[in-house]
Parts: C-alpha cells; sequence; structure tokens
C-alpha cells in the first residue's frame, strides 16, 4: 500500500513560520481579512495573501466571499485540534516584552481553541464537570451522563440538537498550555455559545484571549465551583 503524500503536503504547509502564525491566529474561531491577519503575524499583505490561498487549496483554511472582500477562517475542528496538539508540543515562545508578557498570560488563562474553550478557565471547567458527575471521560471522548442530561436541558442546551450536528459530539482536546484536555466538539461549541450568551466571558478584540466578566465569576462559582481571581 502506498503512503498518503497528502500528509506530506498538509505538515509542509503547517511548518512555514509564517502559515503556522496566521493558523494560530485562526485558533480564535473567526473570519479574518487577508490584510488583517498580514498585520497580525507582522507579514506583507501580498504574502499573507499567497500564503492563504496554498492553505485554502489544501482544505486547511476556508474562505468566504462578502461582496468584494474575502474572509479567512480554520477549516474545521480537526484542523484546529492538530494546531493546538502541536502547540503543546512546541517549546514555549522567548517572552520579549511586557505586552508580551501579558498577552501570553491571558491566553493562558482562557482562550478560544477553534470554537470552544481553552486554557487554564477551559480544563477547570471541564474538570469540574468530571468531579461533579456531568460528565464521565473515556479514551478519546467524554461521555454525557443522566445527570449531565438534566444539567444541560436545566443550563438551556439542547443536546438532542447539539447531536444533529455533522461532527464529533464531545471530544477530548489536549490543551497546549495546560496540558490537560479540555471539551471540545458540539458540545464544547454550544458550551461556549452558552457562556457567552449569558455573559459570564467576553471575547478580546484582536487576539483569541477570553476575559471573565464580573457576572461570570458569580456564575461559575455558583454553578461549577470555580473560582477566578
Amino acid at each position: 500500500m502506498k503512503s498518503n503524500t497528502n500528509v506530506a503536503m498538509v505538515a509542509s504547509l503547517v511548518s512555514e513560520r509564517s502559515r503556522a502564525a496566521i493558523l494560530t491566529v485562526l485558533l480564535d474561531g473567526r473570519f479574518h481579512p487577508a490584510s488583517e491577519l498580514a498585520y497580525m503575524v507582522g507579514i506583507k499583505p501580498q504574502t499573507a495573501s499567497f500564503h492563504l490561498s496554498k492553505m485554502v487549496e489544501a482544505n486547511v483554511v476556508t474562505v468566504e466571499q462578502h461582496g468584494r472582500h474575502r474572509y479567512y477562517g480554520i477549516f474545521n475542528q480537526e484542523v484546529a485540534q492538530v494546531m493546538e496538539s502541536l502547540l503543546s508540543i512546541a517549546p514555549p515562545i522567548e517572552i520579549k516584552s511586557y505586552n508580551q508578557a501579558s498577552e501570553d498570560k491571558a491566553i493562558r488563562s482562557a482562550r478560544t481553541c477553534y470554537d470552544h474553550l481553552a486554557g487554564s478557565l477551559g480544563v477547570q471547567l471541564t474538570s469540574a464537570l468530571l468531579h461533579s458527575g456531568i460528565l464521565n471521560e473515556e479514551q478519546e471522548d467524554f461521555v454525557v451522563t443522566e445527570k449531565g442530561k438534566d444539567f444541560f436541558e436545566g443550563f438551556q442546551i439542547n443536546l438532542v440538537e447539539v447531536k444533529k450536528k455533522r461532527r464529533s459530539f464531545s471530544k477530548k482536546c489536549l490543551d497546549w498550555s495546560e496540558r490537560r484536555h479540555h471539551l471540545a466538539g458540539a458540545l464544547g461549541s454550544v458550551l461556549l455559545e452558552r457562556l457567552l450568551e449569558l455573559n459570564w466571558i467576553e471575547r478580546i478584540p484582536k487576539t483569541r484571549a477570553i476575559k471573565v466578566t464580573n457576572v461570570g465569576k458569580q456564575g461559575l462559582k455558583e454553578t461549577f465551583s470555580i473560582e477566578i481571581e
């Protein structure tokens, strides 16, 4: 049997420094124009467009057209999970400034990993769901218990609708900064959206870091026994 040479093609795309930086930015789960991505990773817009076209061809990045503008995002959850796994084994970045240190701290504290919650908060939330018996842990996935079904119904998350999504339901994702698993998949996605709806967390512009609001600190403490300083 011949090996799949497409693996090498995708690996070569991700191994290029600028492309890896673009994909890391896109882990915020949002769509960005090429000019914005270029600014965020410190390259020329033409260079960003070249790299993005290569990643679109390889189904690593997807593009949406809105009028004259094109917006780019990560192709799917699987690509995001590969990037998160690579970040978990990559050497830590060298901190050279106060702003860089502050951004690194915020990213490690709470962030989006494509469309679900990651960082210390994501891991704490997953641990709380496990310890309270809402989830059970299996080899590759989390499983919602009978107690969990009641909890998510009360938390206004419709598990029947979530299971209809054409993707993994409750995937385990290795957190690069915590080196532990957090909840991903369709359930992780809707849980993130629910926390945003409740105004417990807020997205921070131009970064995938997440801010916990004062309302969120109280809600996380009362619902999940999570203390946020």
